[in-house]
């Protein structure tokens, strides 16, 4: 090894070494962290246990819903059940505060909100809004749930801030399972993009942005588009590999003599693709990954898109990226089959960017900047890997419309915690990341909560027992039968 191979490896070593400051008084800073929301609720009762869920989201529990964390923080199964699932508490100044938060500590003029659904799959039929639709998830039609989120994406990091659970319109309709699930009345169909809408118009203003980005799913439709437009918002959104355009930029073809001259024709994005030059690809790097450099090409053309009903659209960019097969993976996620197309070496992707918003003419973006912003997809996906992963998002177990909120919103205040932390450990330890600062706090809420006593075994061991033997009770008083009573045994 070269002697510069050699430095960069031993700084790269001296960047893990892990100081104990790292981790001291975390457990402190949590239940500082927790207050200002907790002033957020109403209820003593809400401000008590919403620290207790979220000390048992950052846990070491194998599965975070509320009868596991119940039983870490040793309170009533039924308590927390109750607090999570039924209790009439209102998430949204939860939110509130996070928002405030976020923007303080992230806030940019050029940062970006990125809305991105995430599907969780489910059984049965029972849970809020749950049905067979496309599930992100497993990558074809499946019975799951669907959130939709905004998030927030600057130079220093990315979190999620507020979200929406996508209710199919079958389920707006039918009254008998919107009162099992504690549906609110006011709560009504609407389009995955009208909820996008309604996040951007809440937030837009207090969180400092410069663009708007989503997969294509949002992308395909033009009246999505065009209400980003009228709002002054500048996009990158993706779109189809069957998007028809007009090259702008094209040579106009022959004219005949007679008649209106010809314009550039009208064809999919595929098929336009087809005839580029090789030298109209850009190379660019989009970030330092793993295993080596991120790389990517582009090329960007002005284009005319079409509307519903083949009428004309307006002008706007199309950026078309590229990138090898092996490295697909590494720059972001699939939202749908059409989503992108492939050819024997390299994957295609295709974006729409406005040449002008609100009556306002736009310059033409730079490349980098365009990969910048489709590069916070990646990062979005980043964060529902955060929130799967480290705080247990996707690990619920309530069927009501109260339980999914609550549950999401905890779960983004969790990792907004996580994040904090690691930013304050990045000063000591470079190398840091998020996962391991959550495992070290996890170990740290084991002494909190497991260092177990005689009367907290028992205890533990009486809710096992009181669980089993209600469920016994219940299943044979369907049946119409009376469970028998256990015999107690003298003792020896």
């Amino acid at each position: 090894m070269t002697p510069a191979w050699a430095q960069r490896q031993e700084e790269l070593l001296r960047d893990c070494i892990v100081s104990p400051d790292v981790f001291d008084s975390m457990v402190d800073r949590l239940r500082e962290f927790v207050v200002p929301y907790q002033h957020a609720l109403e209820t003593e009762a809400g401000q008590r246990n919403v620290h207790l869920y979220l000390q048992g989201l950052l846990s070491h529990l194998l599965r975070k819903n509320a009868e596991q964390i119940a039983t870490l923080v040793d309170v009533e199964r039924l308590v927390m059940q109750e607090f999570i699932g039924t209790a009439p508490w209102n998430y949204q100044p939860l939110v509130t505060v996070l928002v405030g938060q976020v923007v303080d500590r992230l806030g940019e003029p050029d940062g970006i909100i990125a809305f991105d659904p995430s599907s969780f799959p489910k059984r049965g039929t029972h849970s809020v809004g749950v049905k067979r639709q496309w599930c992100g998830h497993r990558g074809k039609v499946d019975n799951c749930q669907v959130g939709v989120y905004m998030g927030y994406v600057s130079r220093r990091d990315h979190v999620l801030l507020d979200f929406r659970l996508s209710l199919p319109e079958d389920w707006a309709r039918d009254e008998h399972r919107r009162q099992e699930c504690h549906v609110p009345e006011e709560v009504q169909y609407r389009t995955r993009h009208a909820q996008c809408l309604e996040m951007l118009d809440l937030w837009g203003e207090q969180v400092p942005h410069g663009w708007v980005t989503g997969d294509d799913e949002l992308g395909r439709h033009t009246r999505f588009r065009q209400q980003l437009r009228e709002r002054g918002e500048r996009y990158v959104l993706g779109v189809p590999c069957t998007t028809t355009i007009r090259d702008l930029e094209a040579p106009r073809p022959t004219y005949q003599g007679y008649g209106r001259p010809p314009k550039p024709p009208w064809q999919s994005v595929t098929v336009w693709r087809h005839a580029l030059a090789p030298e109209a690809w850009a190379h660019l790097m989009v970030r330092d990954g793993e295993k080596g450099p991120v790389r990517i090409e582009m090329v960007a053309r002005r284009v005319q898109t079409r509307l519903e009903r083949k009428r004309t659209g307006p002008e706007e960019w199309l950026v078309v990226t590229r990138c090898p097969l092996a490295d697909e993976g590494t720059l972001e996620g699939q939202a749908s089959p059409n989503a992108r197309d492939q050819d024997a070496r390299y994957g295609y992707r295709y974006y729409l960017t406005p040449t002008g918003v609100a009556n306002r003419a736009l310059k033409a973006p730079s490349l980098g900047e365009l990969a910048r912003v489709i590069k916070a997809g990646t990062c979005i996906e980043t964060s529902f890997k955060r929130g799967k992963g480290e705080a247990g998002m996707d690990e619920y177990q309530v069927r009501t419309w109260e339980g999914w909120h609550h549950h999401m919103a905890l779960t983004l205040i969790a990792v907004w915690f996580l994040i904090g932390e690691t930013h304050r450990g990045q000063q000591l330890t470079p190398a840091l990341t998020l996962p391991q600062v959550r495992y070290g706090l996890s170990v740290l809420l084991i002494e909190v909560f497991c260092t177990l006593s005689l009367p907290s075994i028992c205890r533990h061991v009486q809710r096992q027992l009181l669980r089993n033997e209600l469920a016994r009770f219940y299943h044979h008083h369907t049946r119409n039968c009376l469970p028998p009573s256990k015999l107690r045994r003298d003792i020896q």
